[in-house]
């Protein structure tokens, strides 16, 4: 690509306290084995060293765009203005704290075109906060609709690419966590099926004290979402968060066995 040539994929990251990770999530884009990219990262105000480690990374790289918001203001407003700011067709998220397998890109590019879909996503594996691997692999189904996506969210926001010719534009609710979930639901009931690449092309980085870590916060935020912005009546909405907390509860001690025997494996080791 020439820098006179507009990317095909715009990277979506809010960053905000990233220093231990953003390095590694940057190179995790830098390479991908697809070259036609540019990284926006838009930073919300971070009180450490993130900045200045972004910037150095840009040196790197002219594909690495930096923008700077005059106060915090959440991850939706930092992605919205990612997304203001991009010129690719289609637009994939990544946040500062996860990464990439090289050949992320590519492959989920050529799946979207071969198969002309809108909207999809991947599988992930989840990794310790060190960034050991775990057996957790969240996995894909073929395809994912409105009244599905509402029983349970199966797509990872990092693993998401949109093509923003077939759907229009896109921006998320500016709401402070379950913006994504919020937007993977706008576009199934906007008829975007969500279709998924049944390969493990990302890794989910679960740090202990990131909100999405506190299972009562997402419980509150999964509630809200579907009572004030999908606007469901209270009998709908019971219905479909009790769906959500049974698979959650299953997920939930289904990662504490794999962190549990994951910890005994290395401690046995020593």
């Amino acid at each position: 690509m020439t820098h006179d040539e507009e990317p095909v994929i715009s990277v979506i990251t809010p960053a905000y306290n990233s220093e231990v990770f953003i390095k590694e999530t940057i190179q995790s884009v830098l390479d991908q084995t697809y070259s036609d990219w540019e990284m926006i990262i838009v930073d919300d105000r971070s009180k450490d060293n993130t900045v200045s480690l972004i910037k150095e990374m840009m040196d790197k790289d002219a594909r690495i765009r930096l923008i700077e918001l005059e106060k915090n203001s959440g991850s939706a407003v930092a992605r919205n203005t990612a997304i203001e700011h991009s010129k690719g067709r289609y637009i994939a998220f990544l946040d500062s704290d996860d990464s990439w397998f090289p050949e992320k890109l590519e492959r989920q590019l050529k799946f979207m075109q071969d198969e002309d879909v809108a909207f999809s996503f991947t599988e992930y594996v989840r990794t310790l906060e060190d960034g050991t691997e775990t057996d957790y692999i969240s996995k894909a189904p073929e395809t994912v609709d409105w009244d599905a996506l509402m029983k349970r969210c199966v797509i990872g926001c990092l693993t998401v690419m949109i093509d923003t010719e077939k759907t229009g534009e896109v921006r998320m609710v500016d709401i402070r966590t379950r913006q994504d979930y919020a937007l993977w639901l706008s576009l199934t009931r906007q008829g975007h099926t969500a279709y998924g690449l049944q390969e493990v092309l990302a890794k989910y980085r679960v740090v202990g004290d990131s909100i999405s870590s506190n299972k009562w916060k997402a419980a509150k935020r999964n509630w809200y979402v579907f009572r004030h912005i999908e606007g469901q009546n209270l009998p709908k909405a019971l219905w479909y968060f009790g769906h959500y907390a049974v698979i959650a509860i299953k997920d939930l001690i289904k990662y504490k066995i794999v962190v549990n025997r994951r910890a005994g494996s290395r401690n046995s080791g020593r």
